[in-house]
C-alpha cells in the first residue's frame, strides 16, 4: 500500500493492515525493550487473564503529516498517562511513559509509508494494548503481560464534511457501574455499550445513545464511545462523573475553548439542562467532534433540538483543533511530538 498507489479519498475509519507492530513483554517485574514484529497475530493461552477475566486496557491516538512535511503525534504523553491509570485500575503493571513514547515512535517510523498526506483529512491511527497473558484459573491478576501498538491509516470520520446526527437517551442500559471501571479505558466498558448502541442505530439514531449516570439516571454521563459537551452562549459545558473516561480530545477542546474566549464548566449536568444548550456534541479521537442535531428522550417524550447543521462554536472548535493537529495553525500548547523518521534505532 505505497502512498503513490493509495486512494486516500476513499479511505474509511476502519482496520487496514500495515507492515509492523511493536511489542514489549512484562515478566518477573520488568518490561522488555520494545521490538518490531511483522506478524499481526498473537498467541494467547486459553487461561490468560486477558481472555478469562477481561484484564486488558487500550488507548487510541493519531499521527498526522503536517503542512511542513513533518509527521507528528498528538499529545501522546496524555495517552501514556491515561493508559497508566487504566492499568493501575485493573491491577496491571503500568507501562512507563518513556517506553510508551518509544513504542509510538517506532511503530510510526516503520509504518511511515502508511501516513496519509497532508490535506487528505486522513491520519495514521495507533492502538496501544496491554493484555494479561499469564494463565490463571482462579480469579486473580496475571504475572505476565503484553504491551503492543499496532497502526493503521484511517480516513476522516465524516467523508462529506462534519454533519449533525440524532442521539437517543438510553435509560435501559448502563455503560459502567458507579465507582466501577468507567473512568478506565478497558474493553469491557465498550462491550457493555454494544447492545444499547446497536438498538439506537437500528432505530435510526446515527449518533447512537447518550448514557445517563448509572446510579440515579438524573445526570448526563457520556455517549457510547465519546465524551459529551454542550455550548450555552459563551460557555463550554461538559459532564463530570466518576464513571466517565477522561478524554484527551475533550481536554484539548476545553483548552481551545478558553483560548477562543469561552468559559469552561466541568461539572455534573442535569438532564433538564439539555434544554438550555445552543449546541451539543460528542467528542473523541475518531471524529474529533460529532455535532448532535437532537437528543430524544423516549421515556419522557422530550426532544432537545440543536439544528440540522453543526453550530458555529462546534465548527470553530473543530477547525481549530484539526488545524493544530495538521500544522496548519500554531501549536501554542506544545501538543505535537515530531516522529524521528531518520534515526536508525530500532
Amino acid at each position: 500500500m505505497p502512498q503513490e498507489e493509495t486512494d486516500w479519498e476513499s479511505l474509511t475509519f476502519g482496520y487496514y493492515p500495515t507492515d509492523y507492530n511493536v511489542r514489549s513483554y512484562y515478566s518477573k517485574g520488568v518490561w522488555s525493550r520494545p521490538e518490531l514484529c511483522a506478524d499481526p497475530m498473537v498467541a494467547v493461552h486459553l487461561a490468560a487473564t486477558g481472555l478469562n477475566y477481561g484484564q486488558q486496557a487500550f488507548e487510541g491516538l493519531k499521527a498526522f503529516r503536517c503542512r511542513d512535511g513533518r509527521v507528528c503525534l498528538f499529545r501522546p504523553e496524555e495517552n501514556a498517562r491515561r493508559l497508566q491509570s487504566s492499568c493501575a485500575g485493573i491491577m496491571m503493571p503500568e507501562v512507563p511513559e518513556d517506553l510508551f513514547l518509544e513504542a509510538c515512535q517506532l511503530v510510526v517510523k516503520h509504518n511511515r509509508r502508511f501516513v496519509p498526506p497532508y490535506g487528505s483529512g486522513a491520519a495514521l491511527y495507533l492502538r496501544p494494548l496491554v493484555i494479561g497473558m499469564g494463565p490463571h484459573v482462579g480469579v486473580s491478576e496475571s504475572s505476565e503481560y503484553l504491551f503492543s501498538i499496532y497502526a493503521c491509516p484511517v480516513g476522516p470520520y465524516f467523508k462529506r464534511g462534519v454533519t449533525s446526527v440524532p442521539v437517543v437517551i438510553q435509560r435501559s442500559y448502563d455503560r459502567a457501574a458507579p465507582r466501577g471501571t468507567g473512568r478506565f479505558k478497558v474493553g469491557g466498558n465498550y462491550a457493555a455499550s454494544f447492545r444499547a448502541m446497536h438498538e439506537a442505530y437500528e432505530e435510526g439514531y446515527q449518533g447512537g445513545c447518550l448514557f445517563l449516570d448509572p446510579q440515579e439516571k438524573k445526570f448526563v454521563d457520556e455517549c457510547g464511545s465519546a465524551n459529551f459537551f454542550g455550548i450555552r452562549g459563551k460557555t463550554y459545558i461538559t459532564p463530570q462523573s466518576e464513571s466517565i473516561l477522561a478524554s484527551v480530545t475533550n481536554d484539548s477542546l476545553m483548552t481551545i475553548a478558553g483560548d477562543l474566549g469561552l468559559s469552561v464548566e466541568r461539572r455534573p449536568v442535569p438532564v433538564e439542562e439539555l434544554s438550555t444548550l445552543n449546541e451539543a456534541a460528542a467528542c473523541g479521537t475518531a471524529a474529533v467532534i460529532c455535532p448532535i442535531s437532537k437528543i430524544v428522550d423516549l421515556d419522557t417524550g422530550r426532544i432537545y433540538g440543536y439544528g440540522s447543521e453543526p453550530g458555529p462554536v462546534c465548527r470553530e472548535l473543530y477547525d481549530h483543533l484539526t488545524g493544530i493537529q495538521s500544522g496548519r495553525l500554531p501549536d501554542r500548547h506544545n501538543w505535537l511530538r515530531e516522529v524521528d523518521l531518520k534515526s536508525e534505532t530500532t
